[in-house]
């Protein structure tokens, strides 16, 4: 029986490397998400809501669309918890892939997203009325943008992920700053340098896979 290419030896180490490479990189793209339909759900997620209420909290009290007070805080969170289910929808996928800690790792990590969040919405609910509107508007954006902040930098310390890491870094910095500048100014910052990093670095990781 006549022999195909691949049953033929290897011709040298080096011809061996660039194999074991190739099947490596090969592998990592099976298992690993895509980064945009990780990334991208929450970047449209702050800039259209960060970005709602910039436009209705602007600096100074500036309102430049007379949104009704309900409608940008609500329209944020309903953001968040539809960009939370895509990506608990594509890391749930990808994980039925793998087993053992790796598999373990990825649900328990998911887990503390979803119960952290849980918690300063529960916590922040109780408190945000008994302050001035703007106040509470900057205590719920800033302590959402915070929390995620940590937990990127978080899950790129348990993935060793630089750019995960980066990224939580970022986030952590711009939320700092933007808190400081006071409301308003907070939701611009976050809707264009949060949203626009969560959606170039999710352009990033997946040039790098393919």
């Amino acid at each position: 029986m006549a022999l195909t290419d691949d049953d033929l030896p290897l011709g040298d180490p080096a011809e061996s490397l660039a194999l074991i490479q190739r099947e490596r990189a090969n592998l990592v793209r099976d298992i690993t998400p895509d980064p945009r339909l990780m990334l991208w759900p929450w970047g449209f997620a702050w800039l259209i809501g960060f970005g709602a209420l910039f436009l209705r909290y602007g600096p100074n009290g500036h309102v430049t669309v007379d949104l009704p007070s309900f409608v940008p805080l609500n329209l944020l969170l309903l953001l968040i918890i539809a960009a939370g289910v895509v990506t608990g929808v594509v890391g749930t996928r990808h994980a039925r892939i793998l087993s053992g800690p790796t598999s373990r790792q990825g649900l328990y990590y998911g887990l503390t997203w979803a119960i952290s969040f849980a918690c300063m919405v529960t916590l922040f609910s109780l408190f945000a009325d008994d302050l001035p509107e703007e106040r509470s508007s900057l205590l719920w954006a800033g302590g959402m943008v915070a929390l995620a902040g940590a937990l990127h930098m978080a899950g790129g310390a348990l993935w060793n992920n630089r750019d995960l890491f980066y990224l939580g870094a970022w986030t952590s910095v711009i939320n700092l700053v933007g808190i400081v500048i006071g409301p308003g100014w907070h939701s611009l910052i976050v809707a264009v340098l949060g949203g626009g990093a969560l959606l170039l670095t999710g352009l990033i990781g997946w040039l790098r896979l393919r």
